[in-house]
């Protein structure tokens, strides 16, 4: 292991994605209808008690704390070296946008060609939102990234009062956009809320948390607490992901319930930690999840590619038996769809490599000279393509990639233009770390 390098954060990051992937692929239930259409029933809402499944594989708030641990170690070394900025932003922004403009953009070669040839909108709409439906944790943390200076130093000048300051903040803006009504107000609760737990990440990474289990288990005791209090007397659902209709929603901003579940995450997996870190020292075990872990930003982007492979192997041909919804049967059917999409994934993984490799000698040569001037124009064109690509990023997370059944143009244009300008040379970085030594542009925070 690299020395500073804590194998318990890629444990993290790993298991995260694969429970968002199982988790997306257990609630994405496919009915063929009698003219042979596919339709895709909403488990959640037509199966009330699956809600309670979600406190399982609503798994992003360690996926926060990860990418907030790994970012302030990456931002204290390019400090130390004498990176500037701009040239970190750019180089993280990379990172993600690298792969994630190379994703949007063959999916919606093919849904342009698809709607060229006269497919039918509504299965376009239904492909675009499954292509998409993963979406909406890019732009957070893009621009959790891009804040990342500027968070980490209110981090060494206030430490854990940060994330205390900025949950009682979001819950203020609760407070306002579901008591009250207050339009807008809820949206800033999508960087306060997820920007607790990747702050919780420079703490932790800092000794400010695990240093005495009190403190962990102080944090698993009153976030579970705080939940249920919220789920049960309060206004909140128990669903930790959007069911279509619900008010108010747990996650369309992010709620109180929300945070406090993210905050007994945290503490359960702080606890969780010694345990977890001995068994990582075994070198198959540890081989697993680095693998995962180098293919995180691949599994996360490409995971629902095979649902729509098994929908046109399976579904499309009837071959695929369909008892009652929600049934027993319809339950122990789960099982082989799960294994038939981990078989399929298994190669669109494989098939990817060569577009992988690319992605890296794409990304080594538009990465900041370490020599190069720094330009207050090159962070104005950084900035810039920063905000079209959240914006890019957040209108497929709410619309999909082809809203009824439409090619998208302008945030195409907008992720285009974004990227192009992110790639734009002229702001200095740091020295390459050890840390970044062995991932790829794949590996979404390194």
């Amino acid at each position: 292991m690299s020395r500073g390098r804590d194998r318990y954060v890629d444990f993290l990051r790993a298991w995260a994605i694969l429970l968002v992937v199982g988790g997306h692929w257990l609630i994405t239930a496919l009915v063929r209808g009698p003219g042979g259409e596919i339709r895709a029933p909403e488990l959640l809402a037509t199966v009330p008690w699956t809600q309670w499944l979600t406190l399982v594989f609503q798994i992003m708030p360690l996926f926060f704390l990860a990418g907030g641990h790994a970012a302030s170690g990456s931002w204290g070394r390019a400090r130390a070296a004498g990176g500037t900025v701009g040239g970190w932003v750019r180089q993280r922004a990379l990172r993600l946008l690298l792969p994630a403009a190379v994703y949007s953009g063959l999916v919606l070669f093919a849904l342009g060609v698809c709607e060229a040839v006269g497919v039918d909108r509504g299965t376009l709409a239904l492909v675009g939102w499954a292509m998409a439906m993963q979406f909406w944790f890019l732009p957070v943390y893009l621009l959790l990234s891009a804040l990342t200076p500027a968070l980490h130093a209110a981090h060494r000048r206030w430490g854990v009062l940060v994330p205390v300051g900025m949950g009682a903040v979001a819950l203020l803006a609760d407070v306002l956009a579901v008591g009250f009504h207050v339009p807008v107000v809820g949206l800033l609760d999508y960087l306060l809320v997820w920007g607790v737990a990747y702050q919780l990440g420079f703490c932790w990474r800092d000794g400010m948390l695990g240093g005495r289990r009190v403190v962990p288990a102080a944090m698993a005791v009153s976030g579970i607490v705080a939940f249920v209090a919220l789920v049960r007397v309060g206004p909140f659902p128990v669903s930790l992901i959007l069911v279509t209709g619900q008010t108010p929603s747990n996650t369309n901003p992010p709620s109180a319930a929300t945070l406090a579940w993210a905050v007994a995450q945290v503490g359960l997996c702080l606890l969780a930690a010694p345990l977890v870190r001995r068994v990582l020292e075994r070198g198959r075990v540890w081989g697993v999840v680095r693998y995962v872990g180098g293919a995180s930003m691949t599994l996360y982007l490409w995971h629902m590619l095979p649902v729509l492979v098994a929908a046109a192997a399976f579904y499309l041909t009837g071959i695929a038996p369909q008892p009652a919804f929600g049934s027993v049967a319809w339950w122990g059917l789960r099982v082989p769809w799960l294994l038939v999409l981990g078989v399929v994934l298994i190669g669109v993984v494989w098939a990817l490599r060569p577009l992988e490799r690319g992605l890296v000698v794409l990304y080594e040569r538009t990465r900041p000279q370490e020599a190069g001037p720094l330009r207050r124009s090159s962070l104005l064109w950084l900035g810039l393509g920063l905000v079209a690509s959240v914006w890019a990023l957040g209108y497929f997370a709410g619309h999909g990639f082809a809203y009824d059944g439409r090619f998208p143009v302008l945030p195409a244009l907008g992720l285009v233009l974004g990227t192009g300008l992110v790639m734009l040379p002229g702001v200095r970085a740091a020295p390459r770390s050890e840390e970044e030594e062995y991932g790829s542009v794949a590996e979404e925070a390194a």
